[in-house]
């Protein structure tokens, strides 16, 4: 008798354990996330972020990893929070949250096979690329796209800063964006 009760019973351990665990909260109440770290991201990063907003939720990561690289200084080539360049940011930033590894320049980003992109229909984590120097057509910047019309990147003046699609450099620069696979 007690073969027999043994399966049902692990099976309706596992059942409990699984119902348990089941959900994407990681509070009570609706909260996602604890509402004094997201209100911090939020203002470090200059971009509205909710802790009951799914969409927030699921890009925290995201805001986590890019918080920590603004004010790292520019370095061409730079691979480090020591200093790094566009792509470098974008390389290392895409690794690390979303285990993809990306060509490590912008134009080599720029030519991947990546869904389409446009700018009204931008979503978190979206690459987005511009041609900054006198030879208008070739792409040698990148960003990942936030919110909201801001993106972060590495600015050859100001480090890795927050910035919005916008503002006029950005919106004469503006090139493409895309959706990593």
């Amino acid at each position: 008798m007690s073969r027999r009760i043994l399966p049902y019973s692990l099976i309706f351990i596992l059942l409990i354990v699984f119902a348990t665990s089941c959900g994407t909260q990681k509070g009570g109440g609706g909260q996602l996330y604890d509402p004094k770290e997201v209100a911090a991201l939020s203002r470090k990063l200059g971009i509205p972020l909710s802790n009951v907003n799914k969409d927030d939720d699921k890009n925290m990561p995201l805001y986590a990893e890019v918080s920590q690289w603004l004010g790292v200084r520019y370095r061409n080539g730079g691979l480090s929070k020591k200093g790094v360049d566009c792509s470098g940011f974008t390389f290392l930033t895409y690794q690390k949250v979303y285990k993809k590894k990306l060509p490590r320049s912008s134009g080599d980003m720029a030519k991947m096979n990546m869904q389409k992109v446009s700018k009204k229909n931008l979503q978190t984590g979206d690459l987005v690329f511009f041609a900054t120097s006198k030879n208008s057509s070739k792409i040698n910047h990148v960003g990942i796209y936030l919110k909201n019309g801001c993106f972060i990147h590495a600015s050859t003046s100001k480090g890795v800063i927050v910035s919005h699609l916008d503002e006029g450099y950005y919106e004469k620069t503006w090139k493409k964006a895309g959706r990593v696979r």
